[in-house]
């Protein structure tokens, strides 16, 4: 049986399926007590509103456009991310390059980008059923004989499925095993992002999104809730951007963040960071949200506070402000 959520927006979508999968009964997993859903299949009519602003645990907007930056610039190196996510380890284990990372097996692990191969497919064959991300490998990525993990960190994503269809580019995301509260608000942003970015590659308008999650789950022991404020924030930001622009502009910013996470840096130099150009007032707002989390957790406050005003996106202010308010609880309004 399936189970299907179609909206306008990811906020809508993680609403219906947090409350889906909250009524189901418990089951035991590997990481203990757990609620969940098989077979559940979202549908996103305009993926451009991508960001969740309604979960508790609010979502790390910091993190989130760092580890979006770290995909899209295809690393796997684990120091950059974790300066941005310090639990990370807890999860994905301590390695000096995650061996599952998204962006590098997109990018490069099988000899070739499969983006740019995506891209070159729907530009010369637009009606193609072909164009497919691979992220899974069973080489790697399959249990040992006696079902014991690999590693600490394999894949949850699957595959991506990208079709050209009347003008838009439709995408679907295959999960095997999805977090709906660690995961799934960050997979919609990272997975969306690489659909508005190929489909301004090729000039066409932005499809749906839809997502298969084979098993889409809430632990338990992680208290996890709907906000009382379920309002909904416009994204005005599009991740559009010229395809002979997008290795330079993600260059410049993953630059940054390396560069954060190796190096002590005073006020000054943080807020020349955050102001740097990349020519994309969308792009800019990411490298501004990134720098105001290092502000934050370098405790420069007045800088924090600077570098937020200078972002013009109010959804990222939104989920900072619930980020930083957390432990209060509840969703705060800018």
């Amino acid at each position: 049986m399936f189970y299907t959520i179609q909206c306008e927006t990811a906020n809508e979508v993680w609403q219906k399926a947090f409350n889906l999968v909250s009524n189901t009964n418990i089951v035991e997993s590997r990481r203990g007590p757990t609620k969940e859903l098989l077979h559940t299949a979202i549908s996103i009519n305009n993926p451009v509103q991508k960001w969740v602003t309604c979960k508790i645990p609010p979502v790390s907007i910091g993190y989130a456009l760092a580890e979006l930056i770290w995909i899209l610039y295809g690393s796997d190196d684990s120091q950059t991310i974790n300066y941005w996510n310090p639990v990370l380890p807890q999860f994905a284990g301590n390695y000096d390059k995650y061996p599952g990372a998204y962006g590098k097996r997109i990018m490069y692990r099988y000899g070739f980008n499969q983006l740019e191969s995506v891209y070159e497919t729907l530009k010369n064959h637009p009606e193609s059923r072909q164009a497919v991300i691979m992220i899974w490998d069973p080489c790697s990525d399959l249990p040992q004989n006696n079902g014991t993990p690999n590693n600490n960190d394999i894949p949850c994503n699957i595959c991506s499925m990208i079709k050209l269809r009347e003008g838009k580019l439709e995408w679907t995301q295959v999960m095997r095993s999805n977090d709906l509260i660690l995961g799934l608000p960050y997979n919609i942003v990272q997975f969306t992002s690489f659909q508005e970015i190929l489909a301004s590659w090729l000039g066409v308008e932005v499809g749906t999104y839809n997502h298969i999650s084979d098993s889409l789950h809430i632990y338990t022991d992680k208290e996890s809730s709907v906000g009382n404020n379920v309002s909904e924030y416009e994204n005005t930001d599009s991740l559009g951007i010229p395809k002979e622009d997008f290795n330079r502009v993600v260059g410049e910013i993953y630059g940054v963040m390396t560069h954060l996470s190796e190096a002590k840096v005073d006020s000054d130099e943080l807020f020349q960071l955050s102001q740097e150009d990349t020519g994309y007032e969308a792009y800019n707002n990411i490298l501004r949200m990134i720098c105001t989390y290092s502000a934050h957790k370098e405790h420069m406050e007045d800088i924090q506070e600077k570098i937020l005003r200078t972002c013009s996106n109010n959804v990222y202010k939104v989920l900072w402000t619930n980020w930083i308010n957390r432990k209060q609880g509840g969703i705060c309004n800018v």
